[in-house]
């Protein structure tokens, strides 16, 4: 069974960091694209990060240059650095893994296994 466990979220103050981790399991990590995926209150799900198997990156503009996505592929782990943190980053944070590579992977329908999510509060 394909299983996704995110960690790392909390409440921190407009100007700081925090990284989320998500380990998975289940199926060959190194294999597919991961993703993260963002749900504030009232909104729909939207794109946050996203890298490929082979470590091509993506981000959404909102974050350019304040989030960075990682993985590694030793630990079956990706992550998400994220700085110069804003209250609008305030949403549940998903960690997602591709159907396949992960290659321009901004959609949600390219994923089909999803972690249960954890908060992120930035307060201002």
């Amino acid at each position: 069974q394909v299983q996704l466990v995110e960690s790392g979220g909390g409440l921190v103050q407009a100007g700081g960091s925090l990284r989320l981790s998500c380990a998975a399991s289940g199926r060959t990590f190194s294999s597919h694209g991961m993703g993260w995926f963002r749900q504030a209150p009232g909104r729909e799900r939207e794109f946050v990060a996203a890298i490929t198997h082979g470590g091509i990156t993506y981000y959404a503009d909102s974050v350019k240059g304040r989030f960075t996505i990682s993985r590694d592929n030793a630990k079956n782990t990706v992550y998400l650095q994220m700085s110069s943190l804003k209250p609008e980053d305030t949403a549940v944070y998903y960690c997602a893994q591709h159907r396949d590579r992960g290659v321009n992977g901004y959609s949600q329908n390219a994923y089909d296994v999803w972690g249960q999510g954890t908060q992120v509060t930035v307060s201002s």
